[in-house]
């Protein structure tokens, strides 16, 4: 279990930002920060995060005894800890989607950025951003967005915090394999239709299952190909 140390501002450029400053500084693992308005976010594969006022941007720092190659199952955590924070408030599960995206009723409703520092085979530290959609939801180019708002749900910045701390508390010792079962229960099945797009151009296959590192399996062509990075839509292999 974490004890952590949140500090709050009213406007932060990034909240990871600040994390990764404190971190390189030697501040130790369990630092958290909240911006209420944040005008400097950054989202995966280097885009913006848009971050309207009432909405969560949250980042803490780790220190994890991890080899930095299993780093990306650390995202896999984020988004179980974070879709475990909402699970009072719905009938249903939130989902999952590879490989930072919590979705509500097929929509966008969060995302989560990994930032790691490894020395040699292992991580010095490790800062997860999570951005979710309270009050807005803003729009993203070829994606569907929603937010808490629009299904009726009023959470402040603060109540979000916390639970979604409460529960990365709960899951920071997780074994890997139980990390990948509980986040495989809650993402698309198993043979699901993909196509995977990156800087390396567009695959269709279907999802094949993780890696033990957390990366992607993509059954393309026959074969089984391990995908670290791109944007994955559902449905369309």
């Amino acid at each position: 279990m974490i004890s952590w140390r949140l500090e709050t501002y009213e406007e932060l450029g990034s909240t990871s930002d600040l994390c990764a400053t404190r971190a390189k500084a030697g501040e130790p693992e369990g630092f958290a920060v909240l911006a209420l308005t944040q005008t400097a976010g950054r989202g995966s594969r280097g885009r913006s995060w848009q971050a309207p006022a009432g909405n969560l941007n949250l980042s803490v720092l780790l220190r994890p005894p991890t080899p930095a190659a299993q780093a990306g199952l650390f995202s896999l955590l984020a988004g179980i800890a974070v879709a475990e924070a909402l699970d009072p408030f719905f009938m249903s599960p939130t989902q999952l989607k590879w490989p930072n995206d919590i979705m509500l009723g097929g929509a966008k409703l969060a995302g989560i950025l990994i930032e790691a520092a490894p020395v040699g085979a292992h991580l010095d530290w490790l800062v997860i951003g999570i951005g979710m959609n309270l009050r807005e939801a803003p729009e993203i180019p070829g994606r569907t967005t929603t937010s808490l708002a629009a299904h009726g749900i009023d959470l402040t910045p603060a109540a979000a915090a916390a639970a979604i701390l409460a529960s990365l508390s709960r899951w920071h010792d997780a074994a890997p394999d139980a990390i990948q079962q509980t986040w495989l229960a809650r993402a698309h099945p198993i043979g699901t239709p993909l196509e995977i797009r990156s800087q390396h151009g567009t695959r269709s296959g279907s999802f094949a299952g993780l890696s033990p590192t957390g990366e992607l399996l993509l059954r393309h062509e026959n074969r089984i190909e391990t995908i670290s990075t791109g944007d994955v839509l559902l449905g369309l292999a």
